[in-house]
């Protein structure tokens, strides 16, 4: 079985790395930007579209508005950036939100911010392959007919890349990502010079298209509620930039500097492309709507279900750079590209802080182990399986998808940023200096400011969005809050059962005897070598045991037994229902019974095979016994191996690859200055 699995995860991984090697794998900055930030830069292509989405309920003359909320979201970004280069620079470790808000506020908020962040990601995943997969199915009419499993394909595809590690799939993301946003710069570069400077007149394909509104004059709390949604649509801009400060450790030395200098960059890049693209959009007459159909009307009439609705971006770039040219070509594949990609920051985000999590003992373990590329590929697989299982309920429509967005990232900027607070008030009471206090109290001051709008923000999220979607998300980090809480309070259990007490205990004392029983269906080598090692335990008492189910088998054992003269006393149990498991095991209990005191040692015969359809053919009794004797207190179970010829064989080719692990081998402990000395396993 494990030469089967072993082939195919060679071929779509790579060959497994050494634990010494993890700091080939850190990330410097021109890697990591691509790599953490792609959501919240890819954002741009969808962020805008959202605003005046929202905004055209009131037809186009809402759309004056749009610079307004655009200066509101940027500021908000500028604020959460900066927030977050405190964060990377006093917690480093990784835990990002979640160290932060366990460490300053409790274990709850601590728990809290965990589940949000977990959930986002998922959704960050779900969202950026819906709205790439919508994006490209406008050229190629295949992936619209089948748009759920493309989407499901292209989840498959990214996490196979992150499985071969993060630096490798960095790299891969890297070209695209930068082609965005080179691009993005270049059509906001060139929509500039053309109408500021040259005065041209740049019309979208949507430009002599009128909006019927579904609410005209609106005015006074209805507008100001129509604005507050289209805010919070836009804040979807934001999403991702809590994913630095989750992925510190990735960074190459100095980690926090490096953060933080990348944190500044997505921030800036982020920022400018957003606002350039509301401005062009307004410039050249882009029109949206929510229901396009019967919304968009082209000389008085709907412009009918056959419309297809670009997104602002291609719009846009339809009237900089003028429709189906080579730069518009460029830019649409690579925002069709870096939308697949944006999937990227969590597909990093999420395993980092399942690893953490796990150490903590709020997920399974499994979760805190590096795979054979040095990736938590436990964590990246779940992410997986929870995105593509969102993406099938929903049917890939990012439209509803979005819905449930945002709710998670606030809730854990507002947590995180309060935390901060907690943490320079804590510092600054024991800080005697007064330049670090002034240093102090400025980071005091932003991490105030980030805290109370995103704290305004996340409010006007849930009052905007919640019978849309957004309670989903609320369902969903209330089953994962559950969840962990329940996984660490099992963990919590165990380890208060397993622990050794200080003084003499019953399970530190010697047994009163030990009775030792050997499992035999017939005399064979594996019968003979169980037996011989059964004497060399010294037991107070030895016998074999077998089970009578065929009266023909049992006779010719027990003659076998006598020719042979094995000084070993045979004991045969009879089985009226042909069963093998019951009466053994109401033998051993039966034992247990009349000597409470004792132990019994179960020694079974087990063949060893080199394939993995052998293995369907031999050992099934000894692994159903075994399976019951583990639940029988006072027994000890002991498999005595004997290796055929064909395992032998499935060694020696083993051998041949150097590299070769067993499935299910786990390679845990500190990985820096890691020596050359085998994984351990759990």
């Amino acid at each position: 079985m494990s030469k089967l699995t072993d082939a195919p995860k060679r071929i779509l991984i790579g060959r497994a790395l050494r634990s010494d090697r993890l700091a080939e794998t850190l990330l410097p900055k021109r890697i990591a930007l691509p790599v953490f930030a792609s959501d919240p830069l890819s954002s741009v292509a969808y962020a805008p579209g959202e605003v005046l989405l929202v905004l055209s309920v009131a037809g186009a003359s809402a759309y004056v508005h749009s610079p307004w909320i655009a200066a509101a979201v940027v500021v908000l970004m500028f604020t959460v950036v900066a927030s977050y280069r405190q964060n990377v620079h006093a917690y480093p470790s990784g835990g990002g939100d979640y160290e932060v808000a366990q460490t300053n506020l409790g274990p709850k908020a601590g728990l809290g911010v965990a589940s949000a962040l977990l959930v986002d990601y998922v959704l960050t995943v779900a969202v950026s392959i819906s709205a790439g997969v919508e994006n490209l199915g406008s050229a190629v009419p295949f992936i619209v007919e089948h748009k759920t499993a493309s989407a499901v394909a292209v989840i498959v595809l990214l996490t196979l890349m992150n499985l071969r590690g993060v630096k490798e799939s960095g790299r891969l993301f890297a070209i695209p990502t930068y082609v965005f946003v080179a691009g993005v710069f270049a059509l906001i570069a060139w929509g500039a010079f053309r109408g500021l400077v040259l005065g041209d007149t740049m019309r979208a394909p949507t430009a002599d298209l009128e909006i019927r509104p579904e609410h005209q004059g609106l005015a006074g709390l209805a507008l100001c509620f129509l604005l507050l949604r289209a805010f919070s649509s836009g804040c979807a801009a934001l999403t991702g930039v809590e994913a630095i400060s989750n992925g510190v450790p990735a960074f190459r030395k100095p980690k926090s500097r490096n953060a933080a200098t990348t944190l500044a960059l997505m921030g800036g890049f982020a920022a400018t492309m957003f606002c350039g693209i509301i401005a062009l959009a307004l410039a050249t007459g882009v029109k949206m709507a929510e229901h396009p159909a019967q919304d968009l009307l082209r000389d008085g009439e709907p412009v009918g279900p056959g419309y297809i609705q670009d997104p602002v971006i291609s719009q846009v770039a339809a009237a900089v750079f003028g429709d189906h040219s080579f730069p518009f070509l460029l830019l649409a594949a690579a925002t069709a590209l870096v939308l697949f990609l944006a999937a990227n920051t969590a597909y990093n985000g999420f395993p980092l802080l399942g690893s953490i999590l796990a150490q903590d003992r709020y997920l399974p373990r499994q979760l805190h182990t590096r795979g054979d590329r040095l990736a938590f590929s436990n964590g990246i697989v779940l992410l997986a399986g929870a995105a593509a299982a969102l993406v099938y309920a929903y049917e890939a429509d990012s439209t509803r998808l979005i819905q449930l967005y945002i709710v998670g990232v606030f809730v854990s900027f507002t947590l995180s940023q309060t935390g901060m607070v907690r943490h320079w008030n804590r510092l600054l009471r024991t800080e005697t200096d007064r330049a670090r206090r002034r240093r102090m109290q400025r980071s005091r001051a932003i991490n105030a400011l980030g805290a109370a709008l995103t704290g305004l923000v996340l409010a006007v999220v849930l009052i905007t969005k919640f019978e849309h979607g957004a309670w989903v998300s609320l369902v969903g980090m209330a089953v994962f809050y559950v969840t962990m809480h329940a996984i660490r309070k099992h963990y919590d259990r165990v380890a208060e059962e397993l622990a050794a007490p200080d003084g003499p205990s019953e399970d530190s004392l010697r047994p009163a005897r030990v009775h030792s029983l050997v499992l035999v269906s017939k005399i064979h080598r594996p019968a003979l070598r169980a037996l011989a090692y059964a004497k060399l335990m010294r037991s107070d008492t030895l016998e074999a045991l077998t089970v009578n189910v065929d009266p023909e088998e049992t006779r010719a054992l027990r003659d076998e037994w006598e020719r042979r003269a094995v000084n070993v006393p045979l004991k045969v149990l009879d089985s009226p229902y042909r069963e093998v498991t019951r009466p053994v095991v109401d033998y051993v209990k039966r034992l247990r019974r009349e000597s409470p005191r004792d132990v019994v040692s179960v020694v079974i015969p087990e063949y060893v095979v080199g394939h993995w359809y052998e293995q369907l053919l031999h050992n099934q009794s000894a692994l159903r016994l075994k399976g019951r004797l583990l639940f029988t207190p006072g027994v000890m179970v002991t498999s005595v191996p004997y290796q055929l010829r064909s395992s032998e064989l499935a060694k020696q080719r083993a051998r041949r690859n150097q590299d070769w692990n067993a499935p299910g081998s786990v390679r845990r402990g500190p990985l820096d200055g890691a020596e050359d000395t085998p994984a351990g396993t759990e």
